[in-house]
């Protein structure tokens, strides 16, 4: 039995690094050919071809930023030549009538790439608000993280979890290659115990990768820290039953000499979070971050320029 979690990687939170162009190419390349297939069939009659354009972004809603960069390469992949002019960055509050950033050069290339730009800013910016929001519930409860978790919409992850980093909160894992999960299923087909599953799985990935376990009642909690679980996933648990297990948790990690963290998850929204976050918990993972934020409001404004 491991009785030290030293080896395993740090938490993902903190504002994250900006997003490589190498990742970000193919993606916005695929949804402007989606929107725009053979031509953009009003802008290409409507407006003269060597028409200039400037366009400035402004906020209509409060909230946090999230997906600048992303909107501002749409517009460079149309216009390669295009002046790109960034107020703002990543993870800053924005308030109502802010400008955010501004964009000239050619107005086909730029009424081409509006509404791709729009679309990836405005949900990007609505993931990153909510996190913030549901950060802000606990911030009086010292030391507990808000988790993102892989509710995303497919092949959005990479941006969706960039945009809770930015609302101040921290990620879950990316997928099932870079942390294991050992849930409800994987018990029923192991045909073992918590514990004897715990202990393949750890054989399997070794000391460096951090284990989750879920727990659906006190007993699956007490069997998943004897498998040593580095994290105990209290699923659809109660605040008032959390506040009660968690102290009885802690305790018996402590007999066992173990270092655990210990997470809440499911049904959890805006209005009880603080209650899970004084419940004794560390961390507490919301779907809703990614797979129910509504997307922030912006206005791009298009004036001709020389």
């Amino acid at each position: 039995m491991s009785t030290e979690n030293v080896q395993l990687p740090a938490p993902r939170q903190g504002l994250p690094n900006s997003l490589p162009q190498s990742f970000l190419d193919p993606l916005l390349q695929a949804a402007l050919r989606e929107d725009l297939e053979t031509g953009d069939l009003t802008g290409e009659g409507a407006v003269p071809e060597g028409a200039r354009a400037q366009a400035t972004l402004i906020a209509k809603q409060e909230g946090v930023l999230a997906g600048l960069d992303v909107f501002l390469r749409t517009f460079a992949l149309r216009d390669p030549e295009c002046q790109l002019q960034a107020e703002q960055v990543d993870g800053d509050r924005v308030s109502v009538g802010q400008v955010v950033a501004r964009v000239t050069g050619n107005a086909r290339a730029i009424l081409s790439a509006e509404r791709v730009a729009l679309n990836f800013l405005q949900r990007l910016s609505g993931t990153a608000s909510l996190t913030a929001s549901f950060v802000a519930r606990v911030q009086h409860v010292p030391n507990v993280r808000i988790l993102d978790t892989r509710k995303t919409t497919p092949g959005l992850r990479r941006l969706e979890k960039y945009a809770v980093r930015c609302g101040g909160g921290e990620n879950h894992r990316f997928g099932l290659f870079d942390e294991a999960m050992l849930k409800e299923n994987h018990i029923e087909l192991a045909g073992s115990s918590i514990e004897e599953a715990l202990e393949r799985l750890r054989a399997h990935v070794g000391p460096g990768v951090r284990i989750t376990a879920e727990a659906r009642d006190e007993k699956e909690a007490m069997a998943a820290l004897r498998g040593s679980a580095d994290v105990l996933l209290l699923d659809n648990m109660s605040p008032e039953t959390l506040i009660e297990l968690c102290p009885r948790l802690r305790a018996e990690a402590a007999r066992l000499g173990v270092s655990v963290e210990l997470e809440a998850s499911g049904g959890i929204v805006l209005d009880n979070v603080h209650l899970y976050g004084e419940a004794g918990v560390d961390r507490i993972s919301v779907g809703a971050l990614t797979h129910s934020a509504e997307a922030l409001d912006f206005s791009l404004l298009l004036e001709p320029a020389r």
